[in-house]
């Protein structure tokens, strides 16, 4: 039986951070423990109901699932089973990394149920501050007599506005009051309103995230209907609005994600990180002592100047950051030029050295009018190994390909259509996203641009090539500089296809994708800047959302259209880590580290100062000093970066039979 929600672990926008970061009540803990409570009674057992931590259908870790009634109190627990095997990727300190222990009724919101017409029932647990559980499958059914149980010991109630949401706590959350008081555009629940049955596909994310258009005959913000699904990221962006009160409330929004990932992620998997302490690297140690600080020839060294005045003293940076990039970060070199590109093939056009290649590239990136023959190679679309006859070849059978997926939507009646929500929806998203993606560029400007139509092409064919995933908002920045690149359309398709496979759980719709690597992201700056972590973890910032919108699109918004053409192709290289963009984010906060604790930002403040980063970041220094973090942060590192986290390498041919596997159950 094929599993068709392979993208689809959650509808709920707000899916908890607690996935990675943990809750109070997801304390790691040894499974041979006895679960329940002394003097407690088990009123329900399930057995082999399992989560999915990362996209592959293969590694699900399964675990009993257990009611447990005391006095009045109903409690819920769910251990994973000891010494699974079902894959090599997950380590038995993975699994218990999603134990639930003992969470009381009295901390839970809602239940929400999921009844796919193909697949397995599962549900989603959210908690009262607005967090939840990550997804419980039932593989052997039993969704119905979990409600009924639970049903006989609490006040279960059926909501008015989703029939598969059972409210257990019916209380209104004080930031949506205020948010719903201030009559913010678009503005929604965080905590309270269910989320509907629309996927984020059909509830895009804050128009601001995306829509960079400065030509007010583009912007068409003011025409199009606000959705009321919108993610959690739109209510944080709105926070330069809101008052001390709403702040406060954010606070204890994230207060018990933030507070718990500090006290579990030291008793149980600190170790599996970094030992018992913050390490790094051995070469860190290595830094002479007479090196002095270098002018950084960026604007974000202007944030790390002795001579300004902050209302605080600013805690010294542990890894001497300046020395630091200056003996780790290499220097920038001119992009690959075409000569170079000629001699890296052999003379049937295999590449004869892929790994000398990518370094290059990652040094220096490629001259713009080489980019339609290198990024098919580095976005895997071309193996390294093939031939000039062979590419030839597949570049015609992919093209028939596409015009064969292409036609599914073209031959679409208006009589069909009528009938098909799912395809109006998806279609009706495209078209008003394309005509606001890269308008200020020449290439998608006036009316009737066929370029943009060729974008509207493509992500409709796409959404028709991976319908479990579809189109959702922010997928047009992707394709936007591949179609600019490629000037072809069936290349463009698949290599955008490509690039989804490494990025898809960026939109996935529990946030898992995004949620895992903001995680990382706070590890890192753990390890790296140990006093700018505890400012954050004091000022209830743990939570890294403001991050959001430069891994969601990967700076695309950061940086003007060439240098973001530079920083996706010194990516896609892998070189030393397929997580480059997570130590890019760290550099970033490490450059205005002394502004922001100097300034006393708290979370509101620091998500507007973010954001108008945006054009100020030196492509150069900062890939730099990303490099230098990473050799720094050394295995440590990559240690705190969960299993599963985007961008995945890309699958060799070898493991083309167990991704077959992996996509059945």
């Amino acid at each position: 039986m094929l599993e068709t929600e392979l993208h689809d672990l959650s509808d709920d926008a707000d899916y908890a951070a607690s996935q990675q970061q943990g809750s109070q009540s997801m304390i790691r803990s040894d499974t041979g423990k006895r679960s329940e409570p002394e003097g407690a009674e088990v009123v329900y057992v399930k057995e082999n109901v399992s989560v999915h931590p990362t996209q592959y259908m293969s590694e699900r870790i399964s675990g009993r699932l257990k009611l447990i009634k005391q006095g009045e109190s109903l409690f819920m627990s769910w251990i994973p089973y000891r010494g699974q095997n079902s894959s090599s990727r997950l380590s038995e300190k993975d699994r218990n990394l999603y134990t639930i222990r003992l969470v009381e009724f009295t901390e839970v919101r809602s239940i929400r149920r999921h009844t796919p017409a193909l697949g397995w029932q599962y549900v989603i647990v959210v908690l009262s501050s607005g967090l939840a559980y990550p997804p419980l499958y039932f593989y052997n059914g039993g969704v119905k007599e979990f409600l009924a149980t639970i049903k006989q010991h609490v006040f279960l109630k059926r909501s008015a506005d989703d029939a598969n949401v059972f409210v257990v706590n019916d209380f209104q959350d004080p930031l949506q009051r205020t948010l719903s008081s201030l009559e913010l555009p678009g503005a929604v629940s965080v905590a309270n309103s269910p989320s509907k049955s629309n996927s984020v596909e059909e509830a895009p994310l804050l128009e601001s995230v995306y829509d960079n258009t400065s030509s007010s005959e583009y912007n068409l913000k003011q025409k199009l209907k606000h959705d009321p699904g919108r993610d959690l990221i739109q209510v944080l962006e709105k926070f330069s609005l809101v008052t001390k009160f709403a702040r406060d409330t954010t606070s204890q929004l994230f207060r018990e994600n933030s507070d718990s990932f500090l006290l579990n992620g030291r008793r149980k998997h600190e170790q599996h990180f970094y030992d018992s302490s913050p390490k790094l690297s051995n070469d860190v140690h290595k830094i002479p002592d007479d090196i002095h600080e270098h002018d950084h020839s960026s604007t974000l060294a202007s944030s790390t100047s002795s001579d300004i005045v902050y209302k605080v003293p600013v805690p010294a940076d542990p890894l001497e950051f300046e020395k630091l990039v200056l003996v780790w970060g290499k220097p920038r070199q001119p992009p690959l030029a075409p000569d170079e590109w000629a001699a890296s093939l052999d003379p049937e056009g295999r590449v004869k050295d892929p790994k000398a290649l990518k370094k290059r590239i990652f040094y220096g990136g490629v001259e713009h009018e080489l980019r339609k023959q290198v990024w098919p190679f580095l976005l895997g679309h071309h193996a390294y190994d093939s031939t000039y006859a062979e590419r030839e070849y597949h570049h015609a059978m992919k093209k028939q390909e596409y015009e064969t997926i292409k036609r599914q939507w073209q031959t679409i009646s208006p009589q069909q259509a009528k009938r098909f929500t799912k395809f109006r929806e998806r279609k009706g998203l495209i078209e008003k996203d394309v005509v606001r993606t890269d308008r200020s560029l020449g290439f998608y400007d006036g009316d009737d641009n066929p370029n943009v139509n060729l974008l509207h092409d493509i992500l409709l064919t796409y959404s028709f090539y991976n319908f479990d995933l579809g189109y959702c908002q922010g997928m047009s920045d992707f394709l936007s500089p591949i179609v600019y690149v490629t000037r072809d359309e069936s290349e463009a398709f698949w290599c955008f296809a490509a690039l989804m496979e490494r990025f898809g759980p960026n939109f996935n719709r529990d946030q898992s994708g995004m949620h895992s690597q903001l995680f990382a992201i706070s590890k890192l700056v753990e390890i790296l800047d140990s006093p700018l972590h505890n400012y954050f973890k004091q000022n209830d910032c743990l939570n890294y959302f403001f991050c959001f919108r430069w891994i969601l699109i990967q700076f695309k918004r950061e940086l003007k259209y060439e240098e973001t053409m530079r920083m996706w192709e010194v990516l896609w290289t892998h070189h030393l880590s397929e997580h480059l963009h997570l130590y890019v984010c760290v550099a970033i906060l490490k450059r205005y580290r002394s502004k922001i604790m100097g300034e006393q930002m708290d979370f509101d403040t620091l998500l507007k100062f973010i954001n108008e980063l945006s054009g100020q970041i030196n492509l150069n220094a900062t890939l730099k000093d990303a490099e230098a973090l990473c050799i720094c942060a050394g295995e440590n590192g990559e240690a705190c970066i969960p299993p599963g986290t985007p961008p995945s390498l890309p699958m060799e041919e070898t493991l083309v039979s167990s991704q077959l596997e992996d996509e059945v159950l």
